[in-house]
């Protein structure tokens, strides 16, 4: 026997026969059929035989719930099915909540007992193969009844569709924005179903609590979850929070502003009451300035001139009070570029590099430094003997700089060539050089440029080298 958790009336899951007070294991994820469910914190305590309620919350499809009247003493549990009355004929429904929290809901939402329908039974076999079977066929009903609607070329749009557990009913939910005309559709829906049809006219709040879908929180949407009661909200809610009036980013997926502005209204209201009003005027030397701007977390208020609005200035709440104190004296305050304080910087402090990642090698550096302090006299003395063997060849310490040094001279080649483009004009073969390596061309280089410049440079100073290197004819 299934206990018709999931909305498409699928019997894979089944806790119906479990005979426990707290009845199906699965309650609270079971899909979104349990969206509006209860909890019931009574469970585990036995209520009193002569003050024992006799009402039963019973829930249809998706979220629609009605109190019965358990007139036969059925034991019944949460998740239980049953058919309770309806008119015509009988509906299928599971019990989503008994115990003494039924009077607590039937009060708040003002149910008389005496209207009160009756339960039959429990449900048997038959009862739940006909109410698998309609269940199975709503998705189909919807799509053709959306075809017929169009055709018709009236504007409404079919959200769900729901039957009746005997089948003898059909109850199609819609949305439109005007009035429609039903005489033609019903005729149509009645040739196409063969049963009674029942129209009935939603908001887009509730279509948006039957489809479901993922708010921009990231989180499924309230109305599909738990909201049961839609309250008015209108732009000043946005306007006492300080949010922009963007239509795009305040409205849901039903497309009116969203329910979650409600939520945090009433602490927005607690923190601007000690807030001065936000048309205050400040008269001052320089001008009078308006509020433009109001911070309720940083408890700030900014000011701008009336003549030049560009220019805002921050003040905390308690330094304007007293600015407004003194213009009621009749007093005008200073300029607001004197009355501004420059902030204090914050000191951010890096909590990664606050710590060393050296932390932990503490010990073996001491271990290092006390290696390295028992060898130090010997590579002293080692240092003190290489110093003196390669003191003599150190250059002198009173080079002349960069700047002092004079350009360097072409070499006298290239000025030859210079001079004379067309001497090598003749195809002549040219004469292969013997290969040398790069630090003797550079000292012949230097060799071959001395001969034609015998005087050195006045600043230039000769360095006295070891190896003087050979003169080579044919460089």
């Amino acid at each position: 026997m299934s206990c018709g958790c999931k909305t498409s009336g699928d019997s894979a899951h089944s806790c119906g026969p479990k005979k426990t007070a707290n009845g199906c294991e699965n309650v609270n994820t079971c899909g979104n059929s349990y969206k509006l469910s209860v909890f019931d914190w009574l469970s585990n305590i036995n209520n009193p035989s002569p003050n024992r309620c006799d009402f039963v919350e019973v829930r249809f499809k998706n979220d629609r719930k009605s109190f019965f009247k358990n007139v036969n003493n059925i034991p019944l549990h949460i998740g239980s099915v049953v058919t309770v009355e309806s008119s015509p004929g009988h509906d299928v429904g599971v019990v989503s909540l008994t115990g003494e929290l039924v009077k607590i809901q039937m009060k708040k939402k003002k149910s008389s007992e005496e209207a009160a329908l009756k339960i039959y039974r429990q449900a048997n076999q038959k009862d739940l193969e006909v109410w698998q079977e309609v269940r199975k066929k709503e998705e189909n009903v919807k799509i053709e009844a959306r075809k017929i609607a169009h055709r018709l070329g009236l504007e409404m749009k079919i959200t769900d569709v729901e039957y009746q557990g005997d089948a003898s009913k059909v109850t199609f939910y819609y949305t439109a924005d005007s009035r429609v005309d039903f005489r033609m559709l019903i005729k149509e829906y009645a040739g196409a179903f063969r049963t009674k049809i029942d129209m009935k006219q939603i908001g887009f709040r509730q279509e948006a609590a039957k489809v479901g879908g993922i708010g921009s929180c990231g989180r499924e949407l309230c109305c599909s979850t738990w909201l049961t009661d839609f309250r008015s909200v209108n732009t000043n809610v946005a306007r006492y929070q300080q949010l922009s009036i963007n239509p795009q980013k305040l409205a849901g997926q039903c497309g009116k502003l969203k329910c979650c502005l409600n939520y945090e209204l009433d602490s927005y209201l607690d923190a601007l009451s000690n807030f001065p009003s936000s048309s205050t005027m400040l008269d001052t030397e320089k001008g009078r300035a308006f509020c433009i701007k109001i911070d309720v977390f940083k408890k700030k208020m900014w000011f701008a001139y009336v003549d030049s609005s560009m220019a805002w200035y921050d003040f905390d709440i308690d330094l304007v009070k007293k600015l407004i104190a003194k213009n009621k004296k009749g007093e005008r305050v200073p300029p607001l570029e004197d009355l501004k304080q420059p902030e204090a910087p914050l000191q951010t402090i890096d909590l990664i590099q606050e710590n060393s990642v050296d932390r932990f090698e503490k010990k073996n550096r001491s271990n290092n430094n006390r290696h390295k302090s028992s060898n130090r006299p010997n590579n002293s003395n080692q240092n003190s003997q290489n110093q003196g063997q390669n003191q003599g060849s150190k250059r002198p310490n009173n080079r002349p700089e960069r700047q002092d040094r004079p350009e360097r001279t072409e070499r006298p080649e290239k000025q030859e060539r210079q001079q004379n483009p067309n001497a090598n004009s003749n195809n002549q073969p040219r004469q292969q050089k013997p290969q040398q390596p790069k630090a003797q061309l550079e000292k012949a280089d230097v060799v071959s440029g001395s001969d034609v410049e015998k005087k050195p440079a006045p600043n230039k100073k000769k360095f006295k080298k070891k190896f003087p290197p050979k003169k080579d004819n044919n460089a």
